[in-house]
């Protein structure tokens, strides 16, 4: 059993974060944390000291939520429906330490019940059979969860044996989210990811091996101008060699406070413009080869939302999307960077029939972007989405 400073259950524990693929997940918070914490991109934990939280106190927080949910089963009239008076008389009825659970609850049950995702950034780090425990008694209390997922580091899993993860596996633990961030050694290295190519690519297959599915997320611009093709090429090689079940792309964007932000603010790193990101990322999804990955934009930060599919047969399509940019005349491809920061489109092709197209124009002329300064105003947009 795992031992930590403060034993004592202190009431129901959410984290900060989770993928936005997890939206409508039950999140339960089993680390406090990141154990590396070291990324130079990265200021999500680092106010924050890691830790395992003990299993007893998991385990109440599964049965508070348990017991909430079956409290919300027997207010629920036939049909789905609670009237909000039934609703926030409950609600009110609480403690307010107890209510961050019954709210988690009841947006659970709202959204179908159908997901678990494991908080905070690295859950594998348990030991297999405080993880299995804590699987099993998920599984006790919601039986018909549909998918139970994890953040992980490929450092971590590289170590845990093959048996052990088979065993997560059969506990109910079918998607586990790595952030490979790249697979150049290069970049690795300047970043501080703590792990290498060899080791992501041992990782992922292990995830695999072991039966699970498997998203690996890549940051387009993160070796910056000086190492960007390096970048494209060696991330594309490692996940040729893993086939993970999905690829997620996860723009770069340099947020104050960070490492990378004070190596920016000193010239030790360029960020690539988006024309040259929009470049790198067409030279990575056209060196993917030989994989059924299904890649997934699915994130603000992302110029391209709308490249989603599958491969290889949707290569073509996706990298379609990206020279549709290129067509541009400078103008527009101003007016589509910006509108896609703002939120007004989705991929190129929505420009010609947006309704916000005005907006925009009105948007740019107010703050005065040009050619010269347009990937300025971006990163400004950009940090509000970190």
């Amino acid at each position: 059993m795992e031992k930590n400073k403060i034993d004592k259950y202190k009431g129901f524990e959410q984290g900060p974060i989770r993928p936005p693929s997890e939206a409508s997940s039950l999140l339960i918070r089993l680390t406090r944390n990141c154990p590396w914490n070291q990324c130079t991109f990265c200021r999500v934990y680092k106010k924050g000291k890691f830790s395992l939280r003990i299993v007893e106190n998991i385990i109440k927080d599964i049965d508070v939520l348990h017991g909430y949910i079956e409290g919300v089963k027997r207010i629920v009239k036939p049909g789905g429906y609670a009237s909000s008076e039934v609703i926030n008389t409950l609600y009110n009825s609480f403690k307010e330490k107890d209510r961050m659970a019954f709210n988690a609850a009841m947006n659970w049950y709202a959204s179908g019940m159908r997901s678990i995702f494991l908080q905070d950034a690295n859950s594998l780090i348990m030991k297999p059979d405080n993880l299995v425990f804590v699987l099993e008694h998920i599984k006790k209390c919601f039986p018909d969860v549909d998918r139970i997922t994890s953040y992980a580091r490929s450092h971590t899993i590289a170590r845990i044996k093959q048996n052990d993860l088979q065993r997560m596996a059969k506990a109910g633990l079918n998607r586990i989210h790595v952030g490979m961030e790249s697979g150049s050694d290069i970049v690795l290295k300047k970043i501080n990811k703590g792990t290498t190519k060899a080791v992501h690519i041992k990782a992922g297959l292990k995830v695999k091996q072991a039966g699970m599915e498997l998203s690996e997320y890549v940051m387009p611009g993160l070796g910056g101008i000086e190492y960007s093709i390096e970048h494209a090429l060696e991330t594309a090689s490692a996940l040729n060699s893993i086939n993970p079940d999905f690829i997620r792309i996860r723009t770069l964007a340099v947020t104050n406070g960070t490492a990378l932000a004070k190596e920016a603010e000193k010239g030790e790193f360029e960020k690539p413009t988006d024309v040259m990101m929009a470049k790198e990322l067409r030279l990575f999804i056209e060196s993917l080869d030989g994989i059924d990955s299904y890649i997934k934009s699915d994130h603000i930060l992302n110029l391209f939302e709308t490249i989603n599919g599958k491969l290889p047969e949707d290569k073509e399509k996706m990298i379609g999307i990206i020279d549709q940019f290129f067509e541009f005349e400078p103008e527009k491809r101003i007016l589509y960077q910006v509108g896609r920061r703002m939120g007004f489109f989705r991929g190129p092709e929505d420009m010609d029939t947006s309704p916000h197209l005005e907006r925009v124009k009105q948007a740019c002329n107010h703050y005065g972007v040009t050619p010269q300064n347009v990937d300025s105003v971006i990163d400004e947009l950009m940090k509000r989405f970190v």
